[in-house]
């Protein structure tokens, strides 16, 4: 005598559940990756003991070999000559009057290379911070 069983046993599986928790996923990795901005330039920073509260919009960095590069929000450091970093600034600058233009510079770098980038911002009018690290406690 066979037995029948009143209700079936279903043999698909439902993906339903696993499709969400990868879309959340996905949102989460994204709203966390716009946070963070690397800085694919190595630089060994000044040490200072204060430090600003300032969040610069636009970001002017000169590595040890005296490269420039500029960036703006989360964008990525792309490399440009002197010369093109005053159009740079001045276009970020139409778009956003209160920005913060902050200067991220190499412990090596010359004196007068820095003085150049801050010749540019004081003829323009840009607020500029100087980017450093800050000081061990002694």
């Amino acid at each position: 005598m066979a037995l029948k069983r009143k209700t079936k046993i279903n043999p698909n599986f439902s993906m339903a559940s696993m499709t969400d928790i990868i879309f959340l996923l996905l949102i989460f990795f994204m709203v966390t990756s716009t946070v963070v901005v690397p800085n694919a330039i190595k630089l060994t920073l000044p040490q200072s003991q204060k430090q600003t509260a300032a969040k610069p919009l636009s970001r002017v960095t000169i590595d040890r070999e005296l490269n420039y590069y500029v960036a703006y929000g989360n964008q990525r450091e792309k490399p440009v000559s002197l010369d093109e970093i005053a159009p740079f600034l001045q276009e970020r600058y139409e778009e956003e009057p209160e920005m913060f233009v902050a200067l991220y510079a190499d412990e090596a770098v010359p004196y007068g290379e820095i003085v150049k980038v801050l010749n540019i911002a004081n003829e323009n009018k840009f607020k500029m911070v100087l980017a450093t690290r800050p000081q061990r406690k002694r």
